[in-house]
């Protein structure tokens, strides 16, 4: 097991004994990804595939923005932008579901957004913003359930069951 991290806290002798968590902090990724002019030696990942319709470079752009839109969703700071701008995206981008599903965190992520505002239904005190910014994260969970590569993979995970608001058996 050498090699592998801790989870523990993280010790720092300037913090005068006291221990900090280890930074959570996605500001260090840059929003699109540089674009070379030599094409890359390293392949996407499988469910990631470039948009064939436009030019290589365009395509790797708007891969670019898609990707850091998929990243900016597991900031809470930034999700609310990321889950209108997708939302709107998805029709355009039609391997959108592949992305959402094959990324780390993600599912988990537009599943709390849905649970959170279960408070704000009784006494019914949803507004209308928090309203906009729960259907933007259902029609991104909309978009993984219908496409053909990811249906099956949503029905097998049990995503229905998690947005119940009372256990299951």
């Amino acid at each position: 097991m050498a090699g592998l991290l801790s989870p523990k806290p993280v010790y720092h002798p300037q913090s005068n004994g006291q221990y900090t968590n280890y930074p959570r902090n996605l500001s260090a990724f840059s929003e699109t990804p540089p674009i070379a002019s030599a094409p890359s030696t390293h392949p996407l990942p499988p469910g990631f595939p470039a948009t064939q319709s436009a030019p290589p470079h365009v395509a790797l752009q708007d891969d670019g923005k898609i990707y850091g839109l998929v990243i900016d969703l597991m900031d809470p700071n930034t999700r609310e932008g990321a889950l209108l701008e997708l939302s709107k995206k998805r029709e355009q981008y039609d391997d959108l579901a592949l992305v959402l599903w094959h990324s780390f965190g993600i599912m988990p992520a537009l599943l709390q957004e849905i649970v959170s505002v279960y408070p704000l239904l009784s006494p019914p005190n949803l507004t209308a913003h928090v309203s906009n910014r729960v259907c933007n994260a259902l029609a991104l969970l909309q978009c993984v359930a219908s496409h053909s590569e990811t249906r099956q993979l949503f029905l097998n995970g049990l995503f229905i069951l998690q947005l119940r608001d009372e256990p299951f058996e």
